[in-house]
């Protein structure tokens, strides 16, 4: 029995036998003849196995079941344990003869794809040479065609020794500008051109402070130019501008006006070489003005913060407000939007064409030259000092002032259709009677004012004389904030505050057409204090708030979330400074 299970455990190849992939060596076509020969023959050995073993199983059955257990107990090294610990171990060399076949296939087909990659790179490399090898013969074709004529017919003597020897000189010849030239040639080849997209900076208050420094110091070159120049030509240094005129007028006498400026530009550049040298030349018509040094803006709190970004905001709106004026206004000058303005520069243009060609251009060019030298030195310097001549003579300049922007073009057009209305309505019959609710007219006839809730005398009980000043015809949008009352609804109220002449007034936004209980008419004359306010300290900033204090209340009066206070401010308190003269001025004379 034991003899039979030492059949069954050691029936196929031992573990030792199986040789791993990484160690065997490739083996060839003989040797695999030799392996199938080698499988045939342990077949045979494993069926005459099979036999034995079937021929002891029919003997056993034969003796009976008791023969088996007989074995047993006759020989004392059998146990059912034993028995067991074969089986498991027959089972254990199978599972571990599957996992070594599979490891074996695996790896036959990783080799398998090894052997096709580098088939593979062996054919891209042949192509690769025979790509080479036609675009070096097209080259060396066609400058040998261009450039060289066609060989003569060969002699009917002996005479192919020569030509293969004039062949290989021009060959190597050619193969010797390829080699030195070939390279630049490659060059002028002609390829896709790559867009890149720039990545998008967030928004950071830091950025944006050191990007306008930036803006600032860039320009600052130009502006210092600029400087010297509008001294130059306001003669700030007597000495230095009739220097300056002098040199230039002879210059432009002698037609030396352009080697002139390219030596001035020389001249600038050699002194930049030595300023970034270490050398310490500093020459300006106009002394340089030191800034201020800005404190470090590291350690600031948020509301300082804040404040910072809209110190910034501000100033690249206004730069950007006059960037966009000249640009607008140069625009509308070439496109008629003012004919009789662009009808200058069209005859300036036309007569500039004429004399470019009909005279000779020494002549011009002299002509030119001595015209700007006494336009830049002498006329603008009488202009400046005499603006009502350089309102009337100075045709750049009024050109330039009476060029609108499209702000302004649309202020105009609104203004335009109001007064194409207004003629109307009062063409109906009587302007009292035929205007609509909430148009008062002005004394002059030439003006209607009105309010949301009607008439502005009517909604706020006043003289027709009384109208908003010119400053603030449409109003400012505010809250007024009455701190003598408790009840929310009182407390604080929206709506929009006129000044006029005499009165300061705020219409509600809640009150009735009916009714003007909400409404607040203060006189001017009333007024005891009047300041900006901020209402609440947390945000930064001077506020947005006016504070009016009057006899009848305890507290002042506050008009805040103003978005123009500053201009009410300074509209409220002048008229109410020119108001407090006027009475102190007649008191005094009674």
């Amino acid at each position: 029995m034991l003899r039979r299970l030492d059949k069954i455990r050691f029936r196929g190849q031992r573990r030792d036998e199986f040789l791993d992939l990484a160690e065997s060596p490739n083996t060839s076509d003989t040797e695999c003849s030799e392996e199938v020969m080698m499988k045939s023959r342990a077949s045979a050995r494993e069926t005459e196995e099979l036999r034995e073993v079937e021929a002891e199983q029919q003997s056993d059955a034969q003796a009976g079941p008791g023969s088996f257990s007989a074995a047993l107990q006759d020989d004392p090294r059998t146990d059912l344990n034993e028995v067991k610990g074969h089986l498991e171990i027959a089972l254990l060399e199978k599972h571990f003869l599957q996992e070594e076949l599979r490891k074996l296939r695996d790896e036959s087909n990783v080799d398998s794809l090894k052997q096709e990659l580098e088939k593979e790179r062996c054919r891209r490399m042949e192509l690769e040479q025979k790509i080479n090898e036609a675009l070096r013969s097209r080259l060396e074709d066609s400058p040998s065609q261009t450039h060289r004529a066609p060989p003569p017919p060969p002699p009917a003597g002996g005479g192919t020794g020569t030509d293969k020897q004039k062949d290989t000189v021009s060959d190597s010849f050619l193969k010797w500008l390829y080699e030195r030239f070939g390279v630049y040639i490659e060059d002028f080849r002609f390829q896709p051109e790559e867009t890149t997209v720039e990545a998008e900076e967030p928004l950071s208050a830091k950025r944006l402070t050191e990007n306008m420094r930036r803006l600032k110091r860039g320009f600052r070159p130009i502006t210092n130019f600029m400087r010297n120049l509008s001294a130059l030509s306001s003669w700030y240094s007597a000495y230095t501008s009739a220097i300056a005129f002098i040199v230039y007028m002879y210059a432009a006498w002698h037609g030396w006006v352009i080697p002139m400026f390219l030596f001035f530009a020389i001249l600038r550049l050699s002194l930049n070489y030595l300023i970034a040298k270490g050398w310490r030349i500093q020459w300006s018509i106009v002394p340089d003005v030191s800034e201020p040094v800005e404190p470090s803006k590291e350690d600031l709190t948020v509301s300082e913060k804040f404040q910072l970004v809209l110190d910034v905001a501000q100033k690249a709106q206004n730069l950007f407000g006059r960037m966009a004026n000249i640009l607008e206004k140069i625009k509308n000058l070439f496109m008629w939007v003012q004919p009789e303005l662009t009808q200058k520069l069209y005859i300036g243009l036309w007569l500039g064409f004429i004399s470019s060609c009909l005279l000779p251009y020494k002549l011009l060019g002299f002509f030119i030259g001595v015209y700007a030298g006494i336009k830049f030195f002498i006329i603008d310097f009488i202009f400046k000092s005499c603006p009502k001549l350089r309102q009337r003579f100075d045709t750049p300049y009024i050109i330039w002032t009476n060029l609108p922007t499209d702000l302004q073009l649309k202020e105009r057009s609104n203004t335009t259709t109001l007064s194409r209305r207004v003629p109307a309505v009062a063409s109906r019959g009587g302007v009292a009677a035929a205007a609509p609710l909430g148009v008062s007219r002005d004394e002059d006839g030439g003006r209607y004012y009105s309010t949301k809730r009607g008439a502005f005398h009517e909604v706020f009980n006043l003289p027709e004389s009384e109208r908003p000043l010119s400053v603030c015809e449409n109003g400012w949008r505010c809250c007024l904030i009455n701190r003598d009352r408790k009840t929310p609804t009182d407390y604080i109220r929206n709506g929009v505050l006129y000044v006029t002449e005499n009165y300061l007034c705020f219409e509600s936004s809640s009150s009735r057409s009916s009714s003007s209980k909400r409404n607040k008419v203060i006189k001017l004359l009333d007024i005891t204090d009047i300041q900006k306010y901020k209402v609440l300290s947390v945000l930064p900033g001077s506020g947005m708030g006016i504070s009016v204090a009057t006899p009848s209340t305890q507290k002042p009066m506050v008009f805040g979330a103003m978005m123009h206070r500053d201009e009410a401010f300074e509209a409220i308190y002048t008229q109410h400074t020119k108001i407090v003269a006027m009475v102190t001025a007649t008191s005094q004379e009674t």
